[in-house]
């Protein structure tokens, strides 16, 4: 029998501040996208545990594309596995919206395939329910 919670997923969306952006081009470091899998991953944990939980480790990061400051990112995370006191999150960073400078200062497009920066799996951990 499958845990029912297996499978549940939270979305976050953010937009990127130009203050976030750290290289040349208005890219933002790879850590960005890890900290929006952190925020996702507690609210995983508060709504299947009711603890914020501790995030335990990071496996098969890709960055596959990159974020830029004027971007809105969809971050998703889903449960792929419920032990007794860890879970198992996919996680998954799209680039939606994207910041258009070619055409002025704040111009910007939604964009109509999502482009898929960033994925990992992340291990979390809850307290032993008493």
């Amino acid at each position: 029998m499958t845990d029912p919670r297996v499978g549940v997923s939270v979305t976050h969306r953010r937009y990127v501040p130009y203050s976030a952006a750290h290289y040349a081009g208005s890219l933002v470091d790879g850590a960005y996208a890890l900290g929006l899998f952190g925020d996702v991953a507690t609210e995983v944990c508060i709504r299947l545990d009711g603890d914020e939980g501790l995030f335990a480790s990071y496996a098969q990061v890709q960055f596959r594309a990159p974020i830029r400051a004027g971007d809105v990112v969809e971050v998703v995370g889903t449960v792929t596995r419920v032990g007794s006191r860890s879970r198992t999150v996919d996680f998954e960073a799209r680039v939606v919206c994207r910041g258009r400078p070619d055409r002025g200062g704040s111009a910007a497009e939604v964009l109509e395939v999502p482009v898929v920066a960033v994925t990992a799996t992340g291990t979390v951990v809850v307290p032993v329910v008493s």
